[in-house]
């Protein structure tokens, strides 16, 4: 299939008045070396696609969360962790990172906590697990690479299924993928490199302090450009679909 062609829905999960709704489509665009315009983004908040809109785009896109944790009990949420079992019953295409990442594991039976203790937050170090470095999406990425950070909740236990592809000295379970279809789920954010995740963290500096224990002038010096994941989403789309 000819890239211009492909067909993205981004699944997002922020208010109206959220800069980054915008910044995030701009970003998966960027990583996915498409048009804008090819990412058509889609808010959950208000309620989650019907099969036969999800039936019309090529692949699926769940992205991060100013404001939402997967950890919440909030009305909306119900029908959104449904819409993942349906994606993963009908093995859509999906790549999920940050929210989509802890919202697919508990949708599917796995367990998310929120633990301050052990978030994380701007560039850091990861490390393939022996399936990672077999896996064909995931074995380009070497023993370790760069990934650029935000959370605060963190999945503690996988669904059944799912095989654990990364992780980190901070948190076990950094990546995984549905064994037998074409659904990958990462903690980190492929789509963003150095400038980009600067750009949306300025958007919430008391979440850089509550993290990272220093104030945003000084954050900006302790993040680090992630290239070994920059291609990944890219990679991804070749694999499911070609």
């Amino acid at each position: 299939m000819s890239s211009n062609r492909i067909r993205f829905l981004l699944l997002q999960i922020r208010n109206a008045d959220d800069p980054v709704q915008l910044q995030e489509v701009d970003s998966f665009a960027w990583a996915l070396s498409c048009e804008p315009e090819q990412v058509t983004a889609w808010d959950l908040l208000s309620g989650g696609p019907d099969s036969r809109t999800l039936a019309k785009y090529d692949v699926v896109l769940i992205g991060g969360s100013g404001d939402y944790s997967v950890v919440s009990d909030e009305p909306w949420l119900d029908a959104a962790l449904e819409l993942m079992r349906e994606i993963c019953r009908e093995a859509k295409p999906t790549f999920a990172s940050c929210w989509g990442f802890q919202a697919m594991a508990r949708a599917l039976g796995g367990h998310v906590v929120h633990d301050l203790a052990r978030a994380e937050i701007g560039t850091h170090t990861l490390r393939t697990t022996e399936a990672g470095g077999q896996d064909p999406l995931f074995g380009s990425l070497g023993r370790e690479f760069r990934g650029q950070m935000g959370h605060e909740d963190r999945v503690d236990r996988l669904p059944e299924g799912a095989e654990l592809l990364a992780t980190s000295s901070q948190v076990d379970n950094q990546a995984y993928r549905f064994v037998g279809k074409p659904i990958y789920c990462t903690q980190f954010h492929p789509e963003l490199n150095r400038r980009a995740l600067l750009e949306r963290l300025v958007q919430y500096p008391a979440y850089i302090e509550r993290i990272a224990g220093v104030p945003p002038d000084q954050f900006v010096n302790m993040v680090e450009e992630a290239p070994e994941t920059e291609g990944l989403l890219k990679r991804f789309v070749q694999l499911v679909l070609e």
